[in-house]
Formats: C-alpha cells, sequence, structure tokens
C-alpha cells in the first residue's frame, strides 16, 4: 500500500497506536487490543485496488472517485477474510468507515451492529485523518478533530471510544511519535 500511497502507510501504524491507546483507557483485555493493532495497522490495505492518481489527487475526489475510495473496506475484508487470525481482524476493517446511526460505509450498520473494536478505529481513524496533511489540504490540528468527536459523540462515534480519546489527549497528552 504504502509503495502507492506513502501517506496510508505511516496514517495506519498512527491509527492502530491511537487505537490501542484508546483501548487501553477504556480497559479492554489485552488479547482484544492486539486484535485491534493488527486490525488498525492493515485498516487501509484495500486502498491497493484504488488508482493510486484518486489515492495522490490534490483535488477534490469527484463523487465518481469517492465511490471507488468506498470500495476500500470491502476490498480490505476480501484480502484479510482467508487469513486465520485470532481475532475478527477482517470484519474490523470491513466496518472502520460505519457510524452509529447507520450514515457510514459499506453497510449502513448501526449501534451495536458494528464491533467495539471497529468503533474504536472509526474514532482514532478519524482523529489521525483530520489532524494530517493530505495531498489535497494540510491538516486541521488536534483541537479541531476533538471537537468533530465530541460534537458527534453518540451519533457518529461511540461515547465511550471519544470519551477515552479525550483523556488520552487532554489529560495524558498523547503525541503520535
Amino acid at each position: 500500500v504504502e509503495m502507492r500511497d506513502p501517506y496510508t502507510a505511516g496514517h495506519q501504524r498512527r491509527v492502530a497506536r491511537l487505537a490501542v491507546a484508546i483501548a487501553r483507557e477504556m480497559g479492554l483485555p489485552d488479547d482484544q487490543v492486539q486484535g485491534l493493532r493488527m486490525a488498525g495497522v492493515v485498516h487501509d490495505i484495500g486502498k491497493i485496488h484504488v488508482p493510486a492518481e484518486i489515492l495522490s489527487s490534490p483535488a477534490k475526489l469527484s463523487n465518481a472517485e469517492f465511490e471507488i475510495i468506498k470500495t476500500h473496506p470491502l476490498a480490505g475484508y476480501e484480502i484479510l477474510k482467508v487469513i486465520d487470525f485470532p481475532w475478527p481482524v477482517a470484519e474490523i476493517v470491513y466496518q472502520h468507515h460505519e457510524k452509529l446511526d447507520g450514515s457510514g460505509y459499506p453497510r449502513g450498520l448501526k449501534g451495536e451492529e458494528i464491533l467495539l473494536e471497529a468503533r474504536i478505529l472509526t474514532v482514532a481513524d478519524v482523529v489521525e485523518a483530520m489532524t494530517s496533511h493530505r495531498p489535497y489540504r494540510p491538516g486541521f490540528g488536534v483541537f479541531p478533530a476533538l471537537q468533530e468527536i465530541s460534537r458527534n459523540k453518540g451519533k457518529f462515534y461511540d461515547a465511550a471510544a471519544v470519551e477515552a480519546c479525550l483523556r488520552i489527549f487532554m489529560e495524558q497528552n498523547f503525541a503520535w511519535e
């Protein structure tokens, strides 16, 4: 993935690191945390099926291009489902763009239909994506990212995961590297 989109490799590592910190703050057992770490490290592997020119586009994506981007969770699931992980890694990857209210993709899952690990990964993914520079925009910084998850806590994002993420940044001074 990183050969086609250098941003994605660093993004996956940072998301995995934050997701693990959130899970630990929430008191998840070590085995579940390790499964989440694995899912975080590979959550965008499906982007290998997305054309590089879309991944690195400096312009706002067209609706058609965004529809192609939205195929990456299923593509990741298809790649990972054949690997015998001791955790539901493929399903977590499949669900990492779902939102509590059903407005996410690719399946429009709601609430408890979404695995807890995927709900945590979603929060970590949103925070990292908003803080990082992208080909088409500069990073927004941590504060706007934390405002986004706070504003949509319980609507799009798991409340416990959001609260844990806020504590990590505000009380524990979480840093990406």
